[in-house]
């Protein structure tokens, strides 16, 4: 027993000092009664019965403010809304047909434009045949006739009044005359064309030349090339480009005559420098 007693002291401390809520059933009566002397009992059905009775009476008064609004009242359920929108409709329709009695001006004024085009049209069509009419007729004459020259004619009256004259010795002697103005004129047009200078056709050359590894020396290659003369062959310049692995390339430029120099000979003459030169490529070609 005397064991038992320090126990129940130390539930009982901690029971006063522990929030429990030993009392809520009371309240709960207590606010279920409030609400009964407010609205009276309520089971389940009446429940049911209230909630239906309150969305039908919202429905009610929703009508109700439709009808309202759409009648242009202002009562107590009204807001000042619907009439506003009701006085804005109002001014846009008004607006709307100030805006269509413009266009209809706009309209007629298109209209007579085009009345007065297709009149104008009908005026130079009705015009024109009568131009077509009206203009001289050409005179159709065969082109014997217009090429026969005078001279010709005033043989013809010659032989008329004396027949004893030779017409085959005056044609020879014109013939004659004839070839002798042609090669003359043939004459002063390859004198002309031997003064003018003949047209050379040229070409561009882009070539690469590789070497044989990264210890050839560039500037003795490059020497190498340019040291190759051609009769129609003119170097340009010329620059190192990278390849990989520490080697460059010579990427050289060069004119050349067509006539005079080709792709194989310069290739020849090039690769002739064989510690220098691996490979030559022509990288661009575009002729001038």
């Amino acid at each position: 027993m005397s064991s038992l007693r320090p126990n129940r002291k130390m539930a009982t401390n901690f029971l006063v000092h522990e929030k429990i809520w030993f009392d809520k059933f009371k309240y709960d009566d207590a606010e279920r009664k409030f609400y009964e002397q407010m609205n009276g009992p309520v089971t389940g059905s009446s429940r049911q019965e209230n909630g239906a009775s309150v969305i039908l009476r919202d429905i009610a008064r929703a009508r109700e403010n439709i009808q309202k609004s759409l009648a242009g009242s202002s009562g107590p359920g009204a807001s000042s809304g619907p009439s506003g929108d009701h006085s804005e409709l109002v001014t846009r329709i008004a607006s709307l047909e100030v805006e269509n009695q413009s266009l209809r001006g706009v309209v007629q004024d298109l209209q007579q434009a085009i009345a007065k085009l297709e009149a104008r049209l009908g005026v130079l069509e009705k015009s024109s045949p009568a131009h077509r009419a009206t203009a001289p007729q050409t005179q159709h004459v065969s082109p014997m006739r217009q090429a026969e020259p005078p001279t010709r004619k005033a043989a013809a009256a010659e032989d008329d009044e004396d027949d004893d004259i030779d017409l085959f010795g005056s044609d020879e002697e014109d013939d004659k005359e004839a070839v002798r103005l042609r090669e003359e004129r043939l004459r002063q047009y390859a004198e002309k064309k031997a003064k003018k200078p003949a047209l050379v056709a040229k070409s561009s050359i882009l070539l690469d030349v590789k070497p044989w590894d990264d210890e050839t020396d560039m500037a003795q290659l490059e020497a190498c090339v340019r040291s190759v003369q051609l009769d129609g062959l003119t170097w340009g310049g010329s620059k190192l480009v990278p390849v990989g692995y520490g080697i460059r390339k010579l990427q050289i430029q060069c004119v050349v005559e067509d006539d005079k120099v080709g792709t194989d000979l310069l290739e020849e003459e090039i690769t002739k420098f064989e510690e220098h030169v691996q490979s030559v490529d022509i990288a661009a070609f575009n002729k001038i």
